[in-house]
């Protein structure tokens, strides 16, 4: 009888097979209340990691990090109409506390716009305050219906943005730079994703701005996925909280705002645009753990070599953890780190030992085969490094042979319903068609320009509109 695949194969079933490696990598369980999920310290680790990169990247372009409270009152949100109306299926409302009925329901954060903006029109007074770049690590509670580990999720964390600036030009060139220098440079650099970059129609933007810039990535099964967002606010918010300065020339000024978010819905993205049917595909330059070197059994000098090995890669800049767990199967120990992911097995026995050599598995590219023990500090940066470039590639390669150029809705849904992607122009397309398209389960992701780039405006001629269904 053959074996029973440890996990279900993507072609047979690809919801499960998410489900099944997100429990068998250990990255997170479901939390106690619907929706909800527990953060196991493998999938934290990711996390972390991806927190790391992009903060380094957020305190480049200038923004410092600050904490605001988790509890919003209900008259914030209701200062900006299009705002509340956007959030309003998805609140969590308190209404009792202590005992006793609240006089104002507070709503637990979805968000942070309106509270920030009531704090920012203390803060801001002067030109001279200006631009405000503030950021926040926190967790966010939006009702979900449809629930799926790290996708949606009715808790999740992130980090939200939120700047006020002198002018619209100001705010719009800094949603540009994060768009592009802090989330499509990590997720692509670091992440291994290849991302497209393109504005959101009408419909699509983010509730109370006028301007949504997204970053689109395609999973395995050829849906997309939304993996982070920059918003120009224009006044909206500024208006309603009075968030105002006094200009060069001595006037009253309101300012110009944006915010911009991305969530622990990345980690889902990780899994499923690298996992294959043997667990997940961590890219080198994101990976908690790079290398993992294994005894293969229970042996003295094998043991002293896996561990003075494990010191040596370290020392060489490589995140490096020593599995030396000897009365645990072998196979069960490989099968366990080829689940998590990491990029490189390196499997220390006896007669490896005799040989002065390690057998070295690399979780990319996929087989093995036998290297010089003193070698690996120095061939493994390289080897790393080629691996990284090997997923961004990979990732490309997917997304370009799975999207057609089509001319017409039908031609768009059936792309898309056929695990593809569809770029139609969006003069053929345009609002009542982007609504027909729903329909089918399909929608249009974002518009991008004929040649890639983000266009200036919705109706520019050239506009492509980018369609596929999504999670």
């Amino acid at each position: 009888m053959a074996k029973a695949p440890v996990l279900t194969p993507q072609a047979e079933d690809f919801p499960r097979w998410y489900q099944d490696l997100i429990n068998k990598a250990e990255l997170a369980d479901n939390g106690p209340v619907r929706g909800t999920m527990v953060i196991r310290p493998y999938g934290y680790s990711l996390w972390e990691r991806m927190q790391q990169e992009l903060d380094a990247r957020i305190k480049k372009a200038g923004a410092r990090n600050a904490y605001f409270p988790l509890f919003i009152p209900q008259s914030y949100l209701t200062r900006e109409a299009e705002h509340v109306e956007g959030f309003a299926p998805e609140l969590a409302m308190v209404t009792h506390g202590g005992g006793k009925e609240l006089e104002e329901p507070v709503v637990v954060r979805p968000t942070s716009e309106t509270i920030i903006n009531e704090y920012f029109s203390k803060w801001v007074q002067s030109y001279r305050d200006l631009p405000l770049l503030i950021n926040q690590w926190a967790n966010v509670v939006r009702w979900e219906m449809r629930p799926r580990v790290f996708l949606r999720t009715t808790e999740f964390l992130w980090q939200e943005g939120h700047t006020a600036h002198a002018t619209d030009e100001e705010a719009r060139d800094f949603a540009a730079y994060i768009h592009r220098e802090v989330y499509a440079d990590f997720m692509v650099d670091v992440l291994g994703i290849d991302v497209v970059l393109g504005r959101k129609t009408p419909a699509e933007r983010f509730a109370g701005a006028v301007n949504t810039l997204t970053l689109e990535a395609m999973m395995r099964d050829g849906k997309a996925l939304q993996m982070g967002t920059s918003h120009e606010l224009g006044t909206n918010f500024a208006k309603a909280f009075h968030t105002s300065y006094l200009s060069r020339e001595g006037r009253r000024e309101l300012v110009r705002q944006t915010s911009w978010g991305s969530s622990t819905r990345m980690v889902g993205g990780l899994i499923m645009a690298h996992g294959d049917d043997h667990g997940l595909r961590v890219p080198p330059r994101l990976a908690p753990v790079q290398a993992v070197v294994l005894a293969v059994k229970e042996d003295e000098a094998v043991l002293a070599e896996v561990r003075s090995l494990g010191e040596r890669l370290r020392a060489a800049g490589i995140r490096t953890e020593v599995d030396d767990r000897t009365d645990t199967p072998f196979g069960r120990r490989a099968v366990d780190w080829e689940l998590k992911g990491v990029p490189v097995r390196i499997e220390i026995g006896p007669r490896d030992l005799a040989d002065g050599t390690a057998m070295l598995a690399r979780r990319v590219p996929g087989g093995k085969e036998p290297v010089a023990i003193g070698a690996l500090p120095r061939l493994l940066p390289a080897l790393l490094e080629e691996d990284q470039a090997a997923l961004v590639r990979e990732s490309r390669s997917r997304r370009e042979s799975a999207t057609s150029e089509v001319t017409t809705e039908r031609e768009a849904v059936a792309a898309a319903v056929a695990g593809g992607w569809a770029r139609i122009p969006w003069s053929a397309l345009g609002p009542a068609g982007e609504a027909r398209l729903a329909e089918h389960g399909v929608s249009v992701r974002c518009l991008v320009a004929e040649d890639g780039s983000v266009p200036d405006a919705d109706d520019e001629p050239g506009t492509v509109a980018l369609v596929a269904r999504a999670y």
